[in-house]
């Protein structure tokens, strides 16, 4: 696992396969961030997400999003999310969007702009 500093306060975690398939991966993954980059806001590519993370039901998104707003991370999720058709979960990004600490964003220049004008 390596990050990438792209601002004085935005990272992108650079990780070939899944990193985060637990709670406790969150916090492995803020932990190394913060030390690593000092950033208060990290990229995170789909691909480095377990699957269930998608599926509400196993709690897992909810696990992981909990640890970073508990920690004060902000996090980014950059991919394509069209291939979900949960309402559920469509909800749950589009409400995610709204606020000020998570998001669900196609492209690594829509999370650096949504985290950096986060606030």
């Amino acid at each position: 696992m390596q990050f990438e500093k792209l601002t004085a306060a935005v990272a992108a975690l650079r990780c070939g396969e899944v990193c985060i398939a637990s709670g406790q991966d969150a916090m492995d993954v803020i932990a190394s961030a913060r030390y690593e980059t000092g950033c208060g806001g990290l990229i995170v590519p789909k691909a480095t997400l377990h699957e269930d993370f998608f599926h509400l039901p196993t709690g897992l998104a909810g696990e992981v999003l909990q640890k970073f707003v508990n920690y004060g991370m902000k996090i980014a999720v950059v991919g394509d999310f069209s291939q979900y058709t949960s309402k559920n979960l469509q909800d749950f990004l589009w409400e995610s969007n709204k606020g000020k600490a998570v998001f669900f964003v196609n492209t690594e220049a829509d999370a650096l702009e949504r985290l950096s004008n986060a606030r």
